[in-house]
């Protein structure tokens, strides 16, 4: 029987006796090349996160508690959040000096008392206290907050920080003291019941204090909001010129990418707007609500909210509408005012309160009517006459324009 022998080979590249394949070559090629790579972009993208980190530490943020305040002389204190050489550190100690032993309260802030003070040259200061409590958390952010603001932003109609205390547990804000208390002094309070406050001085202190509002909107590199703008903290200094306080402890930057800020409500029961305190949205609106306000207590004289449960606002529309123009005002002016100037500022503060916030003026805007509402006062007093009810007064009531 004839047998076959069937001879079968396959192709193979190189030597078939060398044990190295050409596979396993190419692998180890491929490996030794890649892992250089590899390190090389790990350590480029490690460099990348660390520069970032560094930007984003330099970039002031009240969110954060951290306020970076740049300058050659600068000086690190609060674990290394504030920078500053604007404004002087002082001791616990010192303190204690200055306001021997705290013995003069002169008003509650939301974070404790306030004292007045002397330093050692004479000047006249008010030392705020913040509580025990407010050393850590949310409390040291924001005093953190309020002295970077404070020591950055400079404007005739604000409060001028003197120095600052972080000696251990004891945090306080040393201001320049305001020898005539709050507009709520002179208007409702303590002083008005002394001396009344005229009409010329109270549109003269709602425009100063509207400019310093304006300035805090437009004036600075971010957007400032207040947040708890009220007569309380709208203080009266020599020749009772007006600045606003408290604007660093509530307040909060708006970037350029942003049109709000979402944060939980605050503020003082009366002066909040109603949209910010549903919705959570923080705009400059909010503050020109609150001011709205204040116009509408330096005219009637009255608190936002009376024992009635009506708000000051809804109060004046309804004489406005009803043409009892004269009731509106404050009844310790006793008709010594131009009744234009007067309806100007009503008005505004109307106009400031409308329920929905894109309707409202800018503080811009706000100021430029009341520079008016001023100059019709200021002209009916230099020319000695008193202008009575219903003449030449114009009564155009442009709040109702959009049917409110």
């Amino acid at each position: 029987m004839a047998r076959s022998l069937t001879l079968r080979y396959d192709t193979i590249n190189g030597d078939p006796c060398n044990g190295k394949s050409p596979h396993k070559e190419n692998t180890l090629l491929i490996t030794v090349v890649a892992v250089p790579v590899v390190i090389m972009a790990l350590l480029a993208c490690t460099l990348t996160v660390f520069c970032f980190c560094r930007k984003q530490d330099s970039v002031p943020s009240v969110l954060l508690g951290c306020v970076d305040l740049p300058g050659p002389k600068s000086q690190e204190n609060c674990k290394g959040h504030i920078h500053t050489s604007d404004s002087r550190e002082f001791t616990y100690a010192e303190l204690v000096a200055i306001t021997n032993n705290f013995s003069a309260c002169i008003g509650e802030g939301g974070y404790g008392p306030v004292f007045h003070g002397q330093l050692k040259d004479g000047t006249q200061v008010a030392v705020k206290m913040h509580s025990p409590t407010s050393a850590t958390g949310k409390g040291m952010e924001e005093f953190l907050a309020e002295v970077g603001s404070l020591t950055t932003v400079h404007h005739r109609y604000l409060v001028v920080l003197v120095g600052y205390c972080t000696d251990k547990d004891h945090l306080a804000l040393i201001y320049e003291y305001m020898p005539n208390g709050s507009l709520y002094d002179n208007i409702q309070g303590r002083n008005a019941i002394v001396q009344t406050l005229g009409w010329r001085d109270r549109a003269r202190i709602a425009l100063e204090a509207a400019q310093g509002l304006d300035y805090l909107h437009t004036g600075c590199v971010l957007p400032i909001i207040h947040r708890d703008l009220k007569a309380h903290n709208i203080l009266l200094g020599h020749d009772m010129v007006a600045k606003i306080s408290d604007f660093g402890l509530s307040k909060s930057y708006i970037n350029v990418a942003q049109s709000h800020i979402s944060v939980t409500a605050a503020g003082t029961l009366g002066y909040i707007d109603p949209e910010y305190c549903v919705s959570g949205r923080l705009t400059t609106s909010s503050d020109v609500f609150s001011f709205g306000v204040v116009l509408l207590e330096i005219v009637t004289g009255e608190p936002p909210i009376l024992p009635t449960p009506v708000h000051i606002v809804q109060r004046v529309k309804e004489k406005v509408i009803m043409g009892d123009i004269e009731a509106i005002v404050n009844r310790r002016l006793h008709c010594q005012y131009d009744f234009s100037s007067i309806w100007k500022v009503v008005d505004m503060a109307l106009l400031c309160t409308r329920e929905v916030s894109s309707e409202r003026p800018t503080m811009s805007m706000v100021v430029a009517q009341l520079k008016d509402a001023l100059a019709l006062e200021e002209s009916r007093v230099s020319s000695s006459t008193i202008s009575q009810v219903g003449s030449n007064v114009d009564l155009s009531i442009s709040w109702v324009a959009s049917g409110r």
